[in-house]
């Protein structure tokens, strides 16, 4: 069984089932140590925090039996080296390294300790004891895309960007992808900030995006400060990694939400029983690892109806939102008309489709 169909088997029975037998009567077993390195605060409302709603998600199902423990805020580089070390000697068992900048870092540390199972998000490189897992955010942008072309009156598009990486990248475009498909005339206005957490720089450039005429605001940051701004401004929003409906209730739209529960549970339960072994996860909605939040009532019925249906059409694999014709910024057919990209073109994605206005960063 795949590590995606066995995601949706798991369950608090199946974690209780684990325990059973663990030790000798009248011998505890020493618990599992499961530890977590965080780009952010847990209290981001965003990538960061849903990451550590799935930690409390191990801690719910094995109980007693697990021990686990985050570090939060850690920059990515010689920083998460030196954290992540510090959890392989301290004797965990399970280490979840949760940026992409930690890629290098949790690879450098693997090759120390052997026997210490790591699992890098949205990274790329494995090793024996290294597995990658990601979302396929894109297919919750490619929906809020199909939403917010039906709620734009300026046709202006804000998205605020982190860093120009693939994941970032694919996902602006996918957004745009679907945005054009329901108003061909609208187009995405992209501020940089160069931060996964910064509410400060978030704020400010949702202020310049609505200032250039944006009346709906997409992030690939982590904080609600956006949306905040969203509310304050009059204009609406799609929130990021969590529902953030409590910040905005009238500006948030929908909002593309992470669901790890599973997937840690899971791969915490692989360690306990000795069955882990390194691989490569990329679950959306079909897993459940990406889920909508719910839309905002001021969206009309058949806008919805038509959300909805897309989420049950990419999960039934009828729709895949990178399907041609797709043309570049330049209006160069990039791929044909009926071929989907394949994982690999987009995990590799380094360019804009038509309709992004703006010079992709090197």
């Amino acid at each position: 069984m795949n590590i995606m169909s066995r995601l949706k088997k798991v369950s608090l029975a199946a974690a209780s089932a684990v325990m059973l037998g663990m030790g000798t009567v009248g011998q505890a077993a020493e618990p599992t140590k499961v530890g977590f390195v965080y780009v952010g605060p847990i209290g981001d409302h965003g990538w960061t925090y849903r990451h550590d709603i799935g930690r409390l998600a191990i801690d719910k199902a094995f109980g007693d039996q697990v021990k686990t423990t985050f570090v939060e805020s850690v920059s990515e580089g010689a920083d998460a080296e030196r954290v992540i070390r510090q959890l392989a000697s301290n004797g965990h068992n399970l280490i979840f390294t949760t940026s992409f900048g930690y890629m290098n870092p949790t690879i450098k540390v693997a090759k120390q300790f052997a026997n210490v199972k790591f699992e890098h998000a949205t990274g790329y490189k494995r090793a024996k004891n290294v597995s990658t897992y990601m979302a396929r955010f894109y297919e919750g942008r490619y929906v809020a895309g199909l939403v917010a072309g039906k709620m734009t009156k300026s046709n202006t598009i804000g998205y605020i960007g982190s860093f120009p990486i693939p994941e970032v990248v694919r996902g602006i475009n996918a957004f745009t992808l679907a945005l054009r498909k329901v108003n061909p005339d609208a187009t995405v206005k992209v501020v940089w900030v160069n931060s996964w957490y910064d509410p400060g720089k978030e704020g400010d450039a949702a202020k310049t995006l609505i200032d250039q005429g944006a009346d709906v605001i997409l992030q690939h940051t982590d904080s609600p400060a956006p949306l905040q701004v969203a509310e304050k401004r009059g204009v609406y929003g799609v929130g990021q990694a969590s529902d953030m409906a409590k910040f905005a209730p009238k500006a948030q739209l929908t909002a593309i939400i992470d669901n790890w529960d599973g997937y840690y549970v899971q791969r915490t339960k692989d360690v306990i029983e000795g069955t882990w072994e390194s691989q490569d996860t990329w679950g959306g909605f079909d897993s459940g690892m990406v889920e909508m939040a719910p839309f905002n009532e001021v969206i009309p019925a058949d806008t919805i109806a038509s959300a909805k249906a897309a989420i049950e059409a990419i999960k039934s694999g009828e729709l895949k939102p990178f399907t041609g014709p797709i043309k570049d910024q330049s209006g160069k057919v990039v791929v044909a008309e009926g071929v989907s990209m394949s994982d690999g073109d987009l995990l590799k994605m380094n360019w804009y489709v038509e309709g992004v206005e703006d010079k992709l960063p090197k």
